[in-house]
């Protein structure tokens, strides 16, 4: 009766049976080791895992509607969002300049008391005049002072306009 020895089968230059075994496993899976007892994993050889973060993940933004007709013509038509696919009945999608925009259908949106959903610009100006062009009021708050266009300057230096999608989520453009 032949005794399995304690050493491991590793790789000789005497072209053994087991050793050419042993090689073909070692080159796929380095960190294992097969031996006559057992097999042995070798810790310090694996791959250490990456932490997850949230930080390397890509962000979706969402707004919510009643009414996905009347949605699809303000968020692809008024804003210039092209539309990426209709969900129906759950959602119609959007690309906001590479951020994934979801406009959830529900059976009653209940408008946050703030901005949802806002975008950085170069210009505000020329941004308001465009939104306006395209039938877009912009928001008038009592207490803020905000010029012609609804632009108000903050004390940073920060100019922000608010306007309202149909179903009465704020959003907002603004500049640095």
């Amino acid at each position: 009766m032949i005794q399995p020895s304690m050493r491991s089968v590793v790789p000789s230059a005497t072209g053994s049976r087991n050793s050419k075994r042993s090689l073909a496993c070692s080159k796929r899976r380095p960190w294992l080791r097969i031996t006559l007892v057992g097999v042995r994993m070798s810790m310090h050889h694996l791959p250490m895992p990456e932490p997850f973060k949230l930080a390397d993940q890509t962000v979706v933004a969402f707004a919510a509607t009643t009414d996905p007709k009347r949605a699809r013509v303000f968020y692809a038509d008024t804003l210039g969002l092209p539309l990426l696919y209709e969900q129906l009945p759950f959602a119609l999608v959007f690309d906001a300049h590479g951020t994934t925009l979801r406009v959830q259908i529900v059976n009653k949106v209940v408008p946050a008391g703030y901005t949802v959903l806002g975008w950085r610009v170069e210009n505000i100006v020329t941004a308001a005049k465009a939104l306006q062009e395209a039938g877009v009021n912009f928001e008038r708050f009592p207490g803020m002072e905000q010029d012609d266009l609804g632009i108000w300057s903050s004390p940073s230096g920060a100019k922000v306009a608010w306007f309202k999608d149909p179903d009465g989520n704020t959003l907002s453009i603004g500049q640095q």
